[in-house]
């Protein structure tokens, strides 16, 4: 996993000592898989904030810098709080009935990955969920793979972008989900990472609240505050921009009403235009193009997970009920949703097969009268 290192921190920072530079460089929001070219030209502030390394590699400069961190997550994940602002909250106490009848058939899901995680990701998703949502779900990377081609044909989507990790090509990749999207004619779009395990059956009662016609953006932001962004107006004329975006990490969903408003930023390549515009990447990008042109506010749900988020803190009993789990590291350490299932974790580090067997007990391979 990698790393963008925000220059934004939250409003109440958790950490004991007074922020120093080895702090802030720690305050790490962890779900953007770039890598910003140092030697671009006209990088500026925003972008260079948003610095990726390899989590697993991320070592603090010193022992005070390490510990301010490990408080701050410590704090933030335990009494993870939900942002004080005007966005929509789409998380209530009780449902309201749904507003459209849809099925799985109705819903696009774009995988985005990169080829050299086949093996070690993609096919633990095809093994679980996507094998029981092979015609809803449509992966996007950066390399051929007739292995892939087997098992899902056409859905597996080279899209002949970079393999790097830059916002580059993430955003090139969102550019060729979104068009796929706009061609199928499916109600809604709804992008997640390889290393989602989505309940497609949640994601449907949860979209089925809204009608897709409609203009709605329905994720989780990873940070506490909007972005803020300097958009350029050419003759080098530029503006700051602050809006709300839904981290890619846990995956977001865009109706089709709204979706084809998007059309003049993001069909073709205009969406490598307007990302530009901005330097920042692709989930970023899709935030900008909603909330800051079209003035579509987030909607937001705690039903989708990164590994942002201290996993554990998602109970056996409430796992049925979410869209989108994840996996990761920090600090070394795994964090992983926290539960006895059919495999022991050295057999299944992600958790994914324990959670498929909660979810799916008729599954051939799950072991039979596992005592979750």
């Amino acid at each position: 996993m990698e790393a963008y290192i925000f220059s934004l921190l939250p409003k109440n920072s958790f950490a004991k000592q007074p922020l120093r530079q080895t702090d802030l460089l720690f305050f790490a929001v962890q779900h953007h898989r770039v890598q910003v070219d140092a030697e671009s030209d006209g990088e500026d502030a925003a972008t260079r904030s948003l610095l990726r390394k390899d989590e697993t590699d991320a070592q603090p400069e010193d022992a005070q810098a390490k510990k301010g961190f490990s408080a701050y997550f410590t704090k933030l994940t335990r009494g993870r709080r939900e942002v004080e602002s005007p966005a929509r909250s789409s998380a209530s106490a009780a449902e309201p009935p749904p507003a459209e009848d849809i099925s799985a058939d109705d819903i696009f899901i774009a995988v985005k990955t990169t080829k050299k995680f086949h093996q070690s990701r993609l096919n633990l998703l095809l093994d679980t969920w996507i094998s029981r949502n092979v015609q809803q779900t449509y992966i996007f990377t950066d390399g051929e793979d007739e292995e892939l081609k087997k098992k899902i044909g056409s859905h597996a989507i080279n899209t002949n972008c970079s393999a790097a990790h830059s916002r580059q090509a993430l955003s090139c990749k969102m550019a060729v989900e979104y068009d796929k999207f706009i061609e199928s004619g499916k109600k809604w779009f709804c992008h997640v990472d390889d290393d989602n395990y989505v309940n497609v059956r949640t994601l449907v009662k949860h979209l089925s609240q809204y009608p897709h016609t409609q203009d709605m953006y329905i994720g989780k932001p990873s940070l506490d505050r909007p972005i803020e962004a300097t958009e350029r107006l050419g003759d080098n004329k530029m503006k700051p921009v602050n809006f709300w975006f839904a981290t890619g990490g846990a995956g977001f969903c865009v109706s089709r009403g709204l979706a084809l408003k998007m059309s003049p930023w993001a069909s073709g390549g205009h969406f490598m235009n307007t990302a530009e515009k901005i330097r920042l990447p692709d989930d970023c990008t899709i935030g900008y193009i909603i909330e800051s042109v079209l003035g579509v506010p987030l909607t937001r749900s705690n039903l989708f997970h990164s590994h942002l988020e201290n996993l554990q803190q998602v109970s056996r009993s409430e796992i049925h009920k979410q869209i989108t789990l994840s996996y990761g590291m920090f600090e070394n350490k795994s964090n992983i949703i926290n539960l006895k299932g059919a495999f022991p974790v050295e057999e299944d580090p992600s958790r994914f097969k324990s959670v498929h067997c909660l979810l799916y007990p008729d599954t051939p391979w799950c072991p039979p009268q596992v005592a979750f």
